[in-house]
């Protein structure tokens, strides 16, 4: 009974030893690279011809070469061509960090090529990619599939019609008709770089996200978005695109966990709010989306929509938020005669109107219908007043207005009021002469109609200098008085007359009797030089 045991002993290592002593014998495959049949239920050694045999492998098979393990249902070795070919539940256990899984497998030993078809599985222990057919290459953990995959990485899914796994890094790029979905995006692109580790995606051609969850349109060229951390930086003249405004810029980077953003390069903000909407161009512009606040530099310029004549500002700094949060902290004087309180929600929307901007140092606006400068500026869209400040100058046709402040009144889209405040002055200049009105006091209340200058109302100390003239315009004589009030009535934006109210004294003097040079109210100072002459001249130094 023993020495039939023996028997079938040797019967069953007979073939692992002819194999073991044809392994030993074959010279020509390098250590390493060699193809070591381990296990199998059943298998049979095929001797071709004198340069080929095969062992015929079935049943939980295991073939080994170096680090990677090769299992199977069913294979054939080539021993001196050192392939393997594979059937039924092929694994293939690459040093325990790459995992790839098929129904059919040709592998070429000497190059270290894997070609798999039929129900293909890649993983890395973070993503999984599937296939039809995917070519691997053991050697450099490479593999590439080029008729469809899809790679599912915790819940993001990535679809290709080709695409390159790369194992050392992680990094799989995925060409033609690429799609990427996850809870919070949908990208859709031709070529795109994801990182199945960091879970960061790189663009590199045409790419549009649509964020979901923030209801926003991103399409860029070129850039990344990190998926795990809501992190993006983007190149080459990205846009950006959500319910309330679009966004241009050369550059971008933004964080939306924090809500933080920065845009550089010609950055352009566009609101899109048809009632009270605004532009914001800079060089560089920071964002709080927590707070919808913006903080512009480098030449930075604020259009205000405000249908044909829009307004123009420029400064060194422009700033705009919330004007409901801005009143938490500091107080807004009343200027009109309703009172300004904080903005409510309404039906889940937020009043357009609940908006405030400020301007630092050098602050410039033209509109066709009035230009200013000053040191600094604030503007609500609640009570739709400029606010100027430190030696303001306002022009309005051929009137000059200055003072230490200045509110301007915009009233359905047009100059309504400008109110002065402490050394307040006006200057109209005659046509292309050196004659100069002149309307000065504490304080001055200018009106307009239609755009334009009609009533200017000086209080305090008020003193004129006007040039009188008859119906056929030509001069008549120069009048110099002192009034508690002084009213000028303007026409077709010219003094047309003179009303003077208690205490009033003053002198009349015909023209070539008095020297009209030295014939200037104290402080007058005539700065046309520093007029914006058009939209594009507020942006020059």
């Amino acid at each position: 009974m023993i020495s039939k045991y023996i028997l079938y002993l040797l019967l069953f290592l007979f073939p692992l030893f002819v194999v073991a002593q044809r392994q030993d014998a074959d010279t020509t495959i390098k250590e390493g690279t060699r193809l070591d049949f381990l296990f199998a239920e059943r298998y049979n050694l095929y001797k071709l011809d004198s340069v080929n045999d095969f062992i015929s492998l079935a049943g939980k098979v295991q073939v080994k070469q170096g680090n990677t393990i090769f299992y199977a249902d069913s294979a054939i070795l080539n021993r001196q061509l050192n392939t393997l070919e594979a059937f039924g539940n092929v694994h293939i256990n690459d040093a325990d960090s790459i995992h790839t899984y098929a129904q059919y497998l040709k592998y070429l030993g000497k190059e270290r090529k894997a070609f798999l078809k039929t129900k293909v599985k890649l993983t890395d222990g973070k993503g999984e990619l599937t296939t039809d057919a995917l070519e691997y290459d053991v050697a450099v953990k490479i593999g590439t599939y080029l008729t469809g995959g899809k790679l599912i990485n915790k819940k993001s899914v990535l679809t290709s019609q080709e695409g390159y796994y790369y194992g050392d890094t992680r990094d799989v790029i995925f060409k033609k008709k690429v799609l990427m979905v996850d809870p919070n995006n949908k990208i859709i692109s031709d070529t795109l770089q994801y990182n199945t580790g960091t879970e960061i995606a790189t663009f590199t051609s045409p790419t549009t996200i649509n964020n979901l969850k923030e209801k926003r349109i991103i399409k860029t060229k070129s850039g990344y978005y990190d998926m795990k951390n809501k992190k993006a930086e983007l190149y080459k003249r990205s846009f950006i695109e959500d319910t309330t405004y679009t966004f241009t810029a050369d550059e971008m980077a933004f964080d939306d966990s924090s809500g933080l953003g920065e845009f550089r390069g010609n950055a352009v903000y566009r609101s899109k709010d048809s009632v009270q909407g605004f532009d914001m161009i800079a060089n560089n512009i920071k964002t709080n989306n927590k707070k919808n606040s913006l903080l512009a530099t480098q030449k930075p310029l604020l259009l205000i929509k405000q249908g044909a004549d829009s307004i123009f500002i420029s400064a060194d700094t422009l700033y705009t938020a919330k004007l409901s949060d801005f009143m938490k902290t500091r107080t807004v004087p009343n200027v009109r005669d309703s009172v300004i309180t904080p903005t409510k929600m309404v039906h889940n929307k937020e009043d357009s109107s609940d908006k405030f901007f400020e301007a630092f140092y050098h602050v410039k606006i033209y509109s066709d219908s009035l230009q200013a400068v000053g040191d600094s500026l604030f503007y609500s869209l609640k009570d739709s007043v400029f606010r100027l400040f430190k030696s303001p100058i306002i022009w309005a046709q051929e009137n000059q207005i200055t003072g230490d402040t200045i509110y301007l009144y915009i009233k359905e889209k047009k100059p309504e009021r400008v109110y002065v405040f402490e050394n307040a002055m006006a200057i109209n200049r005659l046509d292309s002469s050196d004659y100069f009105n002149q309307l000065k006091g504490r304080i001055i209340n200018t009106l307009f109609t239609d755009g334009k200058v009609n009533l200017m109302h000086a209080k305090g100390n008020a003193s004129n200098i006007y040039y009188a003239t008859d119906d056929n315009k030509k001069f008549i004589g120069v009048n110099k008085s002192t009034a508690d009030v002084i009213d000028v009535y303007f026409k077709e934006s010219k003094p047309d007359r003179v009303l003077f109210i208690r205490n009033l004294q003053g002198t009349t003097y015909p023209m070539r009797q008095i020297n009209h040079d030295e014939l200037k109210l104290r402080g007058f100072k005539w700065q046309i030089e520093k007029r914006p002459k058009s939209k594009f001249d507020i942006l020059s130094d």
